[in-house]
């Protein structure tokens, strides 16, 4: 019969084996995500966009720049609080590069602007990049001298130091999707409905497709 040390050891064995176990999961799935911030005006549009990449993993609508700390929506709109409204991306950088989102996101807004994006004017809806590091950095700046070559044009974007970064409520959480009922100026409607009026009304794919062609990764979509 097993003594009860010896069972509280093989217990205590068997506790310290799952846990290992656990931290070596939790170790290799943080290994495989890896973070974007990008402003580029409405963060529905942003948010609809990149959630549609191969290899990103979930898209966070927020706010972030400024010095205001967890913002509303209408705070931020208002003005006054220095944030704008960006993206967080969590993506898998063996599936999907941080270049490749870069150059994706130059293509999908315009970089030319610096009063805001299509119909949605002042500071809260400019682009901006959001870097963590020395690399992210380097790779912003290439990203960005290659846009401004193959658009001949000056690319206003600034590129920032990563500060903290709010969520938007749950309002505006994949609102290109919902079917939530909500009342607009032309009536009830599902917000998948209501987002798909204001981006075409709004002008954003016709503008980008001015600017980038076939290029543009996201415009029609």
């Amino acid at each position: 019969m097993m003594r009860v040390a010896d069972q509280v050891k093989s217990v205590s064995l068997s506790i310290a084996i799952a846990l290992t176990i656990i931290l070596q999961c939790q170790s290799a799935l943080a290994a495989e995500q890896a973070k974007a911030i990008f402003a580029g005006g409405c963060f529905w549009c942003v948010e609809k966009d990149f959630e549609s990449v191969p290899g990103v993993i979930e898209v966070v609508s927020g706010f972030t720049g400024g010095d205001v700390a967890n913002p509303a929506y209408k705070q931020v709109v208002k003005g006054g609080t220095g944030h704008v409204e960006a993206v967080e991306i969590t993506y898998d950088p063996t599936k999907v590069s941080y270049g490749q989102l870069l150059h994706m996101f130059f293509r999908s807004v315009d970089p030319t602007d610096a009063g805001g994006q299509f119909c949605d004017r002042g500071h809260s809806y400019t682009t901006a990049i959001f870097v963590s590091d020395s690399a992210e950095k380097t790779a912003a700046l290439i990203a960005k001298s290659n846009a401004e070559a193959a658009l001949g044009k000056s690319v206003v974007t600034p590129i920032h130091d990563a500060g903290p970064f709010f969520a938007a409520n749950d309002y505006h959480q994949d609102f290109y999707k919902q079917t939530k009922k909500i009342i607009t100026r032309f009536g009830p409607s599902s917000k998948a409905k209501a987002y798909k009026r204001y981006r075409k009304a709004c002008g954003r794919d016709a503008r980008v497709r001015e600017l980038w062609g076939n290029e543009a990764p996201f415009a029609g979509t």
